[in-house]
């Protein structure tokens, strides 16, 4: 399959700015295939694979400024893991399956959107919750071709569980085993990777490692995110209304 230069140009953007707040972008990538009509059984493995690469890159830079948290991590993956594998087993009406990538592109332009700030950490989480949601969040996120960082940020955040870097650290990781649990679930059906993704993995390595570097260190573009959030909200409608 050829992809046009201003696919690889989006997908670049896309990268940077989710991985600033260490995302890796799957449910953009999607979107962008998806309103270009290229089908979810293609999607969903290429989308997957960008996903790890870029989350991977934006884990170890905001790790190395110490922004994660090992403990809560750990149990939201012993659930979130077999769960994304069992639902990358799983296929979606076409209809059914934008209409949802559009509502989680609405979250995601949400998150965006929002400036999130720091509050104070409550440590003491209930792991039967910690489970709960990762089992969850997993699920999903095998099913639609996800990590599942768009839904688990928010929540981390809003209950005080993590404050902002360090959930853009554990978001990171989270996204990463859920990408490749479900990749797994994707390969085991006998789809292949094309070469010619080659191009976009390499685009969205750059744009990820750029976009990670400066979320880690330095405040985020407000001005940017909230374009993003925009572009993101305009396709999330042209995803639920086709």
């Amino acid at each position: 399959m050829e992809y046009s230069i201003i696919l690889y140009i989006l997908i670049f953007a896309v990268a940077m700015l989710y991985s600033s707040v260490g995302h890796g972008g799957a449910s953009g990538y999607l979107a962008l295939m998806g309103l270009l009509g290229i089908s979810q059984a293609v999607s969903k493995p290429v989308a997957l694979v960008l996903n790890c690469i870029v989350s991977l890159i934006a884990f170890i830079q905001f790790y190395r400024q110490g922004y994660f948290n090992l403990k809560l991590f750990g149990w939201l993956i012993v659930a979130s893991i077999p769960m994304a594998f069992i639902g990358g087993l799983m296929q979606l009406d076409a209809i059914f399956y934008k209409q949802i990538l559009g509502f989680l592109l609405l979250i995601t332009s949400l998150r965006l959107f929002i400036d999130f700030k720091n509050t104070d950490v409550n440590n003491s989480y209930s792991i039967p919750w910690l489970l709960v949601i990762g089992g969850s969040i997993g699920f999903i996120s095998g099913l639609i071709g996800i990590g599942g960082g768009i839904l688990l940020s928010p929540l981390l955040i809003l209950l005080g569980w993590a404050n902002m870097k360090t959930t853009a650290g554990i978001s990171a990781l989270f996204i990463f085993v859920n990408s490749m649990s479900g990749l797994a679930a994707q390969l085991s059906k006998g789809i292949t990777i094309s070469n010619s993704m080659i191009g976009m993995i390499l685009i969205a390595s750059f744009g990820g490692f750029i976009g990670s570097y400066l979320g880690a260190r330095y405040a985020n573009n407000r001005l940017i995110k909230s374009m993003l959030s925009i572009a993101l909200m305009i396709a999330a409608f042209k995803l639920i209304l086709l």
